[in-house]
């Protein structure tokens, strides 16, 4: 599956796949074979950070 580029649809395609098939960020992008940090910074531009505790962007 291609992610997409719209940090919006980003942040709620990434939110869905944490809550329903992965158990950290390493993990889907290790398995779905991303680069961790541009997901961070592309969700960074629009507010949102990664909290490791809560498995999601918020």
């Amino acid at each position: 599956m291609e992610l997409p580029q719209d940090p919006m649809m980003l942040f709620s395609v990434i939110n869905m796949k944490l809550r329903d098939c992965y158990s950290s960020l390493d993990e889907l992008c290790d398995d779905m074979n991303v680069d961790k940090q541009s997901i961070i910074e592309k969700l960074k531009t629009v507010g949102f950070e990664y909290n490791e505790q809560q498995n999601k962007f918020w």
